[in-house]
Protein backbone atom coordinates (compact mmCIF):
# COMPACT_ATOMS: atom_id res chain seq x y z
CA UNK A 1 0.00 0.00 0.00
CA UNK A 2 1.37 3.30 -1.25
CA UNK A 3 2.20 6.16 1.60
CA UNK A 4 0.41 9.56 1.41
CA UNK A 5 2.64 12.05 0.06
CA UNK A 6 3.79 13.68 3.05
CA UNK A 7 2.57 17.28 4.29
CA UNK A 8 3.88 20.46 5.97
CA UNK A 9 3.08 20.61 9.90
CA UNK A 10 0.38 22.93 10.90
CA UNK A 11 1.53 26.09 12.04
CA UNK A 12 -0.21 28.01 15.05
CA UNK A 13 -2.81 30.63 13.65
CA UNK A 14 -3.32 34.29 14.94
CA UNK A 15 -7.21 33.81 15.80
CA UNK A 16 -9.33 31.35 15.80
CA UNK A 17 -12.96 30.83 15.04
CA UNK A 18 -14.18 30.59 18.84
CA UNK A 19 -12.31 31.53 22.18
CA UNK A 20 -9.62 29.23 23.56
CA UNK A 21 -10.84 30.71 27.02
CA UNK A 22 -14.65 32.09 27.50
CA UNK A 23 -17.31 29.34 28.23
CA UNK A 24 -19.62 28.04 24.94
CA UNK A 25 -22.19 29.58 24.42
CA UNK A 26 -25.93 28.88 22.22
CA UNK A 27 -23.51 30.96 19.65
CA UNK A 28 -20.42 29.49 20.19
CA UNK A 29 -22.10 26.26 18.74
CA UNK A 30 -23.39 27.51 16.09
CA UNK A 31 -19.84 28.82 14.63
CA UNK A 32 -18.68 25.15 15.32
CA UNK A 33 -21.66 23.62 13.21
CA UNK A 34 -20.89 25.96 10.68
CA UNK A 35 -17.05 25.15 10.60
CA UNK A 36 -17.43 21.27 10.26
CA UNK A 37 -20.03 21.04 7.57
CA UNK A 38 -17.25 20.77 5.15
CA UNK A 39 -16.34 17.70 6.85
CA UNK A 40 -19.41 15.40 6.34
CA UNK A 41 -18.70 11.95 6.37
CA UNK A 42 -20.71 9.53 4.20
CA UNK A 43 -20.56 6.02 5.46
CA UNK A 44 -20.86 3.00 3.02
CA UNK A 45 -24.45 1.69 4.28
CA UNK A 46 -24.19 -1.37 3.33
CA UNK A 47 -21.23 -2.62 4.52
CA UNK A 48 -21.58 -4.61 7.53
CA UNK A 49 -21.77 -2.44 11.27
CA UNK A 50 -19.34 -4.41 12.40
CA UNK A 51 -16.56 -3.44 10.66
CA UNK A 52 -16.64 0.28 11.93
CA UNK A 53 -16.03 1.71 15.08
CA UNK A 54 -17.12 5.30 16.06
CA UNK A 55 -15.88 8.01 18.42
CA UNK A 56 -17.68 11.15 20.09
CA UNK A 57 -15.40 14.06 20.10
CA UNK A 58 -17.13 15.79 22.91
CA UNK A 59 -17.08 19.66 23.51
CA UNK A 60 -17.82 20.49 27.05
CA UNK A 61 -17.51 23.67 29.78
CA UNK A 62 -15.42 23.00 33.01
CA UNK A 63 -14.72 25.29 35.40
CA UNK A 64 -15.84 27.56 33.14
CA UNK A 65 -13.42 26.76 30.28
CA UNK A 66 -14.07 25.73 27.02
CA UNK A 67 -12.44 22.00 26.47
CA UNK A 68 -12.99 18.54 25.40
CA UNK A 69 -13.39 15.44 27.47
CA UNK A 70 -11.31 12.83 27.00
CA UNK A 71 -10.63 9.50 28.73
CA UNK A 72 -7.69 7.20 30.32
CA UNK A 73 -8.15 3.93 28.53
CA UNK A 74 -8.05 1.16 32.24
CA UNK A 75 -5.24 -0.74 32.04
CA UNK A 76 -7.24 -3.92 32.39
CA UNK A 77 -8.40 -3.79 29.05
CA UNK A 78 -6.62 -6.28 26.13
CA UNK A 79 -5.92 -3.15 23.79
CA UNK A 80 -4.16 -0.21 23.93
CA UNK A 81 -4.55 0.46 28.06
CA UNK A 82 -3.46 3.41 29.71
CA UNK A 83 -3.79 5.43 26.16
CA UNK A 84 -5.45 8.67 25.87
CA UNK A 85 -8.51 8.45 23.84
CA UNK A 86 -12.26 9.53 22.98
CA UNK A 87 -15.24 7.56 24.27
CA UNK A 88 -16.55 5.53 21.48
CA UNK A 89 -15.68 1.97 20.20
CA UNK A 90 -17.10 -0.41 17.67
CA UNK A 91 -20.57 -0.25 16.23
CA UNK A 92 -22.90 -3.09 16.72
CA UNK A 93 -25.45 -4.42 14.16
CA UNK A 94 -28.06 -3.27 16.74
CA UNK A 95 -27.24 0.79 16.70
CA UNK A 96 -29.64 1.79 14.07
CA UNK A 97 -26.17 4.32 12.62
CA UNK A 98 -22.47 5.00 13.30
CA UNK A 99 -23.34 7.95 15.56
CA UNK A 100 -25.79 6.13 17.78
CA UNK A 101 -23.28 3.18 18.27
CA UNK A 102 -20.61 6.43 19.35
CA UNK A 103 -23.49 7.87 21.57
CA UNK A 104 -24.35 4.75 23.01
CA UNK A 105 -20.67 4.01 23.90
CA UNK A 106 -19.91 7.30 25.08
CA UNK A 107 -22.99 6.32 27.82
CA UNK A 108 -21.71 2.78 28.44
CA UNK A 109 -17.88 4.16 29.23
CA UNK A 110 -19.01 7.72 30.95
CA UNK A 111 -22.49 7.45 31.83
CA UNK A 112 -23.80 10.21 29.35
CA UNK A 113 -27.22 10.39 28.68
CA UNK A 114 -27.37 10.85 24.73
CA UNK A 115 -29.97 13.41 25.17
CA UNK A 116 -27.37 15.45 26.99
CA UNK A 117 -25.34 15.37 24.26
CA UNK A 118 -26.31 18.21 21.20
CA UNK A 119 -24.38 16.79 17.64
CA UNK A 120 -22.52 19.27 15.82
CA UNK A 121 -21.15 17.38 12.89
CA UNK A 122 -17.92 15.38 11.89
CA UNK A 123 -14.61 15.59 10.83
CA UNK A 124 -12.48 13.38 9.54
CA UNK A 125 -11.97 11.26 7.02
CA UNK A 126 -12.96 8.35 8.93
CA UNK A 127 -9.11 6.01 9.55
CA UNK A 128 -8.49 2.43 9.65
CA UNK A 129 -7.13 1.39 13.11
CA UNK A 130 -3.99 0.00 13.69
CA UNK A 131 -5.33 -3.38 13.25
CA UNK A 132 -6.78 -2.70 9.79
CA UNK A 133 -10.12 -4.56 10.90
CA UNK A 134 -11.99 -1.23 11.92
CA UNK A 135 -12.92 2.16 10.01
CA UNK A 136 -13.48 4.90 12.84
CA UNK A 137 -15.56 7.56 12.46
CA UNK A 138 -15.06 10.66 14.30
CA UNK A 139 -18.04 12.56 15.41
CA UNK A 140 -18.44 16.08 16.99
CA UNK A 141 -20.85 17.27 19.89
CA UNK A 142 -21.09 18.95 22.78
CA UNK A 143 -22.61 17.81 26.17
CA UNK A 144 -24.54 19.74 28.09
CA UNK A 145 -25.08 19.70 31.59
CA UNK A 146 -27.70 18.12 34.07
CA UNK A 147 -28.54 21.77 35.26
CA UNK A 148 -28.95 23.59 32.40
CA UNK A 149 -31.96 25.84 31.90
CA UNK A 150 -32.60 27.81 28.86
CA UNK A 151 -29.28 29.05 27.18
CA UNK A 152 -29.52 31.95 24.40
CA UNK A 153 -26.77 33.60 22.58
CA UNK A 154 -23.82 34.59 24.53
CA UNK A 155 -24.74 33.32 27.44
CA UNK A 156 -22.48 30.47 28.84
CA UNK A 157 -23.28 26.78 29.47
CA UNK A 158 -23.37 25.80 32.55
CA UNK A 159 -20.03 23.35 33.08
CA UNK A 160 -19.73 19.89 33.54
CA UNK A 161 -19.45 18.38 37.29
CA UNK A 162 -16.21 16.29 36.45
CA UNK A 163 -16.52 14.41 39.96
CA UNK A 164 -19.76 12.74 39.04
CA UNK A 165 -18.68 12.30 35.42
CA UNK A 166 -15.33 10.36 37.15
CA UNK A 167 -17.95 8.58 39.43
CA UNK A 168 -20.60 7.08 36.88
CA UNK A 169 -17.53 6.38 34.32
CA UNK A 170 -17.34 2.50 33.85
CA UNK A 171 -14.21 1.47 36.25
CA UNK A 172 -13.96 -1.64 33.57
CA UNK A 173 -12.91 0.50 30.55
CA UNK A 174 -12.61 3.83 32.13
CA UNK A 175 -9.21 4.69 34.54
CA UNK A 176 -10.10 8.42 34.63
CA UNK A 177 -11.62 11.19 32.66
CA UNK A 178 -9.74 14.39 31.42
CA UNK A 179 -10.73 17.82 30.53
CA UNK A 180 -8.47 19.27 28.01
CA UNK A 181 -8.90 23.08 27.91
CA UNK A 182 -8.84 23.99 24.34
CA UNK A 183 -6.00 26.62 25.29
CA UNK A 184 -3.95 24.04 25.75
CA UNK A 185 -3.89 23.31 21.90
CA UNK A 186 -2.18 26.50 21.37
CA UNK A 187 0.54 26.26 24.09
CA UNK A 188 3.73 25.78 22.35
CA UNK A 189 6.02 23.80 25.24
CA UNK A 190 2.98 21.43 25.31
CA UNK A 191 2.25 20.54 21.44
CA UNK A 192 4.97 18.54 19.34
CA UNK A 193 5.16 17.59 15.80
CA UNK A 194 4.34 14.05 15.18
CA UNK A 195 3.77 11.96 11.94
CA UNK A 196 0.73 9.63 12.14
CA UNK A 197 0.63 6.43 9.62
CA UNK A 198 4.34 7.41 8.46
CA UNK A 199 3.37 10.35 6.02
CA UNK A 200 1.32 13.01 8.10
CA UNK A 201 2.39 15.43 10.26
CA UNK A 202 0.32 16.86 13.06
CA UNK A 203 0.84 18.04 16.80
CA UNK A 204 0.97 15.42 19.69
CA UNK A 205 0.20 17.62 23.03
CA UNK A 206 1.23 16.75 26.44
CA UNK A 207 -1.30 16.02 29.13
CA UNK A 208 1.15 14.47 31.74
CA UNK A 209 -0.02 17.32 34.63
CA UNK A 210 -3.76 16.79 33.56
CA UNK A 211 -3.31 13.32 33.94
CA UNK A 212 -1.54 12.68 36.83
CA UNK A 213 -3.86 15.50 38.69
CA UNK A 214 -6.74 12.99 38.67
CA UNK A 215 -5.50 9.39 38.33
CA UNK A 216 -5.67 7.49 41.78
CA UNK A 217 -3.36 4.65 40.43
CA UNK A 218 -0.53 3.99 38.23
CA UNK A 219 -2.21 3.13 34.81
CA UNK A 220 0.12 5.02 32.20
CA UNK A 221 2.68 2.74 30.65
CA UNK A 222 4.76 5.50 28.67
CA UNK A 223 7.03 4.63 25.97
CA UNK A 224 10.65 5.57 24.57
CA UNK A 225 9.88 5.26 20.64
CA UNK A 226 8.09 7.00 18.24
CA UNK A 227 5.32 4.40 17.82
CA UNK A 228 1.70 5.28 16.04
CA UNK A 229 0.01 4.38 19.36
CA UNK A 230 0.53 4.50 23.15
CA UNK A 231 0.34 7.31 26.11
CA UNK A 232 3.61 9.15 24.89
CA UNK A 233 7.08 9.27 24.05
CA UNK A 234 10.37 10.04 26.72
CA UNK A 235 7.65 9.44 29.93
CA UNK A 236 5.47 11.84 28.87
CA UNK A 237 1.55 11.18 28.74
CA UNK A 238 0.20 12.63 25.41
CA UNK A 239 -2.76 12.84 23.26
CA UNK A 240 -1.34 11.43 19.81
CA UNK A 241 -1.54 8.12 17.61
CA UNK A 242 -5.15 8.52 15.82
CA UNK A 243 -6.79 10.28 18.86
CA UNK A 244 -4.23 12.97 18.43
CA UNK A 245 -4.99 13.15 14.53
CA UNK A 246 -7.97 13.53 14.73
CA UNK A 247 -7.68 16.24 17.12
CA UNK A 248 -4.96 18.08 14.83
CA UNK A 249 -8.21 17.91 11.78
CA UNK A 250 -10.12 19.47 14.27
CA UNK A 251 -8.61 22.40 15.39
CA UNK A 252 -7.78 22.99 11.66
CA UNK A 253 -11.25 22.72 10.86
CA UNK A 254 -11.41 25.77 13.84
CA UNK A 255 -8.42 27.45 12.70
CA UNK A 256 -6.47 27.08 15.57
CA UNK A 257 -4.03 25.58 13.63
CA UNK A 258 -3.80 26.43 9.73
Amino acid sequence: MSLRPRRTAHSLASTSLVSLSKPFTPNTLNVLRNALKTHKLHPDEMAPKSRNAAVLIPFCNVGGEPGILLEVRAKTLRSHSGEISFPGGRVDETDQSLLCGALRETHEELGIDPRRVEVLGEVGPPEMNLRGDLRVWPFVGFVHSLNENMVRGDEPFPSLDMAAIRTQASPSEVAAAIHLPLHVFATPNRIRTSTFRASEPYWAVDVTDIVQSVLTQDVVTTKTAEEEVGPGVNGRVEVWGLTGWYLSLLMKALQVYR
